[in-house]
């Protein structure tokens, strides 16, 4: 059967419209950032148009490329860890009843309706000295006396994994269920041992879901805003954490509008990447 065209306003409706919510809510405020980048910041925190590469050039210093390293190694901290504790934690759902699936999937949605400040202070009071879980492990043995794990590194990677685990066990669950179980049943009567079965069938098999969770979880963690300022020092803080200081404290949005920009270009080149990369190993 051969297609008809559209024909009339309505019947291109169904691409009318997301292009128009695109070009509204994303081309309209992005360009606009881009144009406030190249505007020249005066004294008393004002700023006037013109076409300068000031900002831009600010990215050569060590302040900021300090700030990047370590966003971009948090940020893969994260999703390094992320994807280790969730893909055995997903195949192991996944090959459980389905009340426990239902029971687990909920679960991981209530920690997703949690907002990010609500994260930041339950971390923070489980990672204090006075009423963290140091505590337990000076009740258990494990520790002469408790311990502020506080503001720290440690503490920003922990509640980031916390609150990226979730996303990253939702991508990954679909593909979890449909792998057919027959395949592993083949290795291990072939003679592999559950975990080579799991790292020789399982894992090959979902190398396409795995690199999308991968760049997912990373982008998700490049923009992570506010448990760096809550679990960490000054020295922790992301350049999301930069973009805002540079905004709202120091006044100077064009400075701030030419982070965003490079964040925002960051981010379509993973998800560009990600796209490349499944057609790749698809392929």
């Amino acid at each position: 059967m051969r297609r008809e065209p559209a024909r009339g306003l309505v019947q291109h409706l169904p691409v009318i419209f997301p292009g128009l919510m695109l070009t509204i809510f994303f081309i309209v405020p992005f360009g606009t950032m881009v144009a406030v980048s190249f505007f020249r910041r005066q004294q008393g925190g004002f700023y006037v148009p013109d076409f300068v590469l000031a900002n831009y050039a600010r990215f050569l210093t060590p302040f900021f490329g300090n700030v990047l390293v370590f966003s971009l190694y948090l940020a893969i901290a994260v999703a390094v860890v992320s994807l280790i504790i969730a893909v055995p934690f997903t195949y192991l759902i996944a090959r459980s009843r389905r009340v426990t699936q239902v029971l687990w999937l909920v679960a991981l949605l209530s920690i997703l309706s949690l907002s990010e400040v609500i994260i930041g202070f339950a971390w923070s009071t489980l990672l204090s000295r006075t009423a963290g879980i140091t505590n337990l492990l000076v009740r258990l043995g494990l520790m002469e006396a408790p311990q502020a794990l506080v503001p720290g590194f440690g503490a920003v990677l922990t509640g980031m994994v916390y609150q990226a685990m979730p996303y990253a066990v939702l991508v990954l669950y679909p593909s979890m269920v449909r792998l057919d179980p027959t395949l592993t049943e083949a290795a291990r009567t072939l003679g592999a041992s559950p975990l080579k079965a799991f790292f020789t069938v399982v894992l090959p098999a979902l190398r396409t879901t795995l690199v999308a969770t991968l760049i997912m979880a990373f982008i998700f963690a490049l923009g992570s805003y506010l448990l760096p300022q809550i679990l960490g020092r000054p020295s922790h803080w992301t350049l999301s954490v930069l973009i805002t200081d540079q905004a709202l404290y120091q006044s100077n949005m064009p400075f701030a509008a030419a982070m965003a920009v490079f964040l925002v270009l960051v981010s379509l080149a993973l998800v560009a990447l990600t796209m490349f990369a499944g057609k790749k190993l698809e392929a």
